[in-house]
């Protein structure tokens, strides 16, 4: 019996590849003749650039960037010099996970850090990038990472604008005479999970501002100001992306990769599943587990383990999602491949408890599906 192991991260629990050797240890009670293939996976999310890096076997950099609030941070990024290629992961500049609760600020965090990571690669050389967006702690359209990348926003007074996406209103002049030329021969993919365009009701700022700390008022501020970048950048460009799906990616950062990198936007879990060689994987395989931290209707959006049963689902491979919680709406999962998901809480618990037994949790769950799948094969 041939089994992928193939689970995104456990948020705020587990990263991808922990996860994968918590559900093998599982199996391995299970099933110990069972061959097993850990494949540690992302959808664009933090926690990709490990799945990415442990795949192609990337070189680990790091650099001292502005996270979401203006503060120094130690951010991760990958560079594959045989192909000079570089990995970028928003999250690990402007992730929301490194801003507690009580200082997160939508208004004012600024994607400056991003910009700053894209330079290094630049400076070690790249003629192609994957960058990667989701868990971001802003809302600024890419705002900070066109200043970062020599971009000037400036407003009625010609003073730079302060940072973050409420400053983008008073926006009078967007001047890109001093982008980095390099960016030019610069070929970008960008991975994004989910498809909302930039701005309405479906837009960054009304379904991703609130967790960031926007108050219904303040994502009324924030959507209005977008809609003024947007429309100062199609002015400048001549081409408007606000619509775009997956514009809406990371507070707006789909959009700035589109217009001003000329990045192709792709559902982050297909992207990935490529650099891991997936399909060769999956034809090995007779079962493939997968999860993450929460399973429900919104994961048909382009998250990691739809991503898979629709892979899987093609090649006739049943495929089990273990998941921190069964959200609205996972029941219409099935119809994507999943053939059947379970949540890992064992009784009741709180958050806490449970994040705390995340891998223990995790393995139990895999053993118990394995020990299904092995008796339904007799």
């Amino acid at each position: 019996m041939h089994i992928l192991i193939a689970p995104d991260s456990y948020k705020d629990a587990l990263s991808a590849s922990d996860a994968a050797h918590a559900i093998a240890s599982g199996i391995q009670r299970a099933a110990p003749d069972a061959t097993l293939v850990r494949c540690p996976m992302g959808d664009g999310g933090e926690g990709t650039l490990d799945a990415l890096l442990d795949a192609t076997h990337a070189e680990r950099r790091e650099l001292s960037v502005q996270d979401a609030l203006g503060r120094p941070r130690q951010a991760a990024w990958g560079w594959h010099a045989e192909t000079r290629s570089a990995f970028i992961e928003l999250a690990e500049a402007s992730g929301l996970q490194q801003i507690p609760r009580d200082q997160r600020s939508a208004l004012h965090s600024t994607t400056h850090g991003v910009g700053e990571l894209i330079l290094a690669a630049l400076d070690a050389g790249a003629n192609s990038l994957l960058l990667t967006l989701g868990g971001s702690a802003t809302n600024d359209a890419g705002a900070g990472m066109l200043e970062a990348l020599g971009a000037r926003l400036l407003d009625a007074e010609g003073a730079p604008l302060a940072p973050g996406g409420a400053a983008l209103a008073n926006l009078h002049s967007l001047d890109l005479s001093g982008l980095d030329l390099r960016l030019s021969q610069l070929r970008v993919e960008t991975a994004v999970d989910v498809d909302n365009p930039l701005l309405g009701e479906r837009g960054a700022s009304a379904i991703f501002g609130p967790q960031k700390g926007a108050s219904d008022a303040e994502v009324a501020t924030l959507d209005a100001a977008l809609a003024h970048f947007a429309d100062c950048a199609a002015a400048v460009l001549g081409d408007d992306h606000r619509d775009l799906p997956g514009a809406g990616a990371a507070g707006g950062m789909g959009f700035a990769a589109r217009a001003f990198l000329g990045a192709e936007l792709r559902p982050g879990i297909e992207l990935v599943m490529e650099q891991v060689g997936f399909d060769t994987l999956l034809a090995q395989a007779d079962l493939v587990i997968t999860g993450e931290g929460q399973l429900d209707g919104q994961s048909l959006s382009g998250k990691t383990p739809v991503g898979i049963s629709r892979r899987a689902a093609a090649r006739g491979v049943p495929c089990v999602a273990l998941v921190g919680r069964l959200g609205e709406g996972w029941q219409a999962c099935h119809d994507e491949g999943i053939s059947a998901a379970f949540a890992l809480a064992d009784g009741p618990m709180d958050l806490d408890e449970a994040l705390g037994r995340c891998a223990e949790l995790l393995s139990d769950r895999a053993e118990g599906a394995v020990r299904l799948y092995a008796a339904a094969r007799g």
